[in-house]
């Protein structure tokens, strides 16, 4: 469960489909701090521990500063790189590399989806006769899921740059057409302040894309009771009861779903008294399944958190994986789990996009049992 402890939410603010809900630190993180590096138009690549290669166009990294005796740390700034007449390729060992002590260098997100796609990634774990030698030998490669970046949902760009940022603002819920986009959080307010422009590079979903060329987002409606304000103090007294009233209903209703999110964690990296994490969701389904990072200290005080809100389809999939996963991806029991016969089971699976890791006689027989 993500606890958002430490963190009040403030009114929101909305322009077309994009509501952004701030939140604000009363008391900052001193000694853990983040700042972007941009690197340009360079394709990069990342060797993954099982030795294969990761590639990528990453426009922007995080750098995260700590000080092992708690004392304030100072962020670097952002650093830009002069414009290349050629394409680089730059060669990153790990998402999440030390670049030197107390300095962590990772990939905002990259992390969140490394895990997604690496889940089940070595395919069928017994050698069923349904299976293909490919996916027995090779697994589920190449995955690859879509994304869009942020330059491209309607109205964000704008969004970012007309919304006031507010003191002590150390985070914000993206909404598009009211629905949960993407929970960004940071240590410090001058962190967010220098990373607030860097959710236009960031990734979302298919989902997110659509609702912000269809879905406005709706009015709040505030009510102050008229008869109980005759003077400027009895009016702010209105006003801050609505203000708790909106957080209250924001933190219990709107924002339920990202609270209830991990199912499944891995620690990536220790940065002294903090915790680098992913997660994954559990992957049910009608519901939001979010997947992301986040740094946590010692408490358990949530310090960082950057999540990417899945489609309905990529929840789909993951489901599917994961039921498969738990039945050693025998299709006759994972289809009784699911409620259905193999030939369905196996018709999912095609439609999902894993309809190649299956034999093509098999497949053929679960069309033709599926005809009326």
């Amino acid at each position: 469960m993500i606890e958002l402890s430490g963190l009040m939410t403030r009114p929101a603010q909305t322009w077309g489909s994009v509501r952004l809900v701030p939140l604000v630190r009363p008391e900052p993180i001193k000694d853990l701090r983040l700042h972007p590096v941009v690197y340009g138009d360079e394709l990069s690549m990342v060797s993954l521990p099982d030795k294969t290669v990761y590639t990528a166009y990453i426009p922007h990294a995080f750098v995260a500063s700590w000080t092992g005796d708690g004392t304030p740390a100072a962020t670097y700034g952002t650093q830009l790189g002069r414009p290349l007449r050629h394409m680089g390729i730059r060669t990153r060992r790990r998402m999440a590399r030390r670049v030197e002590k107390n300095r962590l260098r990772f990939l905002p997100l990259h992390l969140a989806l490394e895990g997604f796609l690496a889940l089940h990634f070595g395919g069928p774990t017994v050698a069923w006769e349904e299976w293909t030698h490919q996916a027995v030998a090779h697994g589920l490669s190449p995955r690859v899921e879509e994304a869009y970046t942020g330059a491209e949902v309607r109205g964000l760009d704008d969004a970012l740059r007309v919304f006031e940022i507010y003191a002590g603002q150390c985070g914000v819920l993206l909404y598009v057409g009211d629905t949960l986009a993407a929970a960004f959080v940071v240590p410090h307010p001058e962190d967010y302040r220098a990373l607030h422009p860097t959710l236009v590079r960031d990734l979302y979903g298919e989902l997110i894309y659509q609702y912000a060329l269809f879905h406005p987002a709706r009015d709040v409606p505030v009510a102050i009771d008229e008869a109980a304000v005759s003077s400027l103090a009895d009016l702010r007294a209105q006003a801050t009861r609505c203000e708790r009233e909106w957080a209250d209903f924001h933190d219990s209703v709107m924002a339920a779903g990202l609270r209830a999110a991990p199912d499944r964690e891995e620690v990536v990296y220790r940065l002294g008294r903090f915790t680098l994490r992913r997660f994954l969701p559990s992957f049910e389904r009608q519901r939001e399944n979010h997947i992301g990072e986040m740094i946590t200290d010692e408490s358990g005080r949530l310090a960082y958190l950057k999540t990417f809100r899945l489609s309905e389809a990529q929840s789909r999939r993951g489901h599917l994986l994961s039921v498969l996963a738990r039945h050693d991806w025998h299709l006759p029991s994972a289809a009784a789990a699911l409620g259905t016969d193999q030939a369905a089971l196996g018709l999912r699976l095609e439609r999902a996009g894993f309809g190649h890791l299956l034999r093509q006689d098999v497949l053929d027989a679960y069309r033709k049992a599926g005809r009326p």
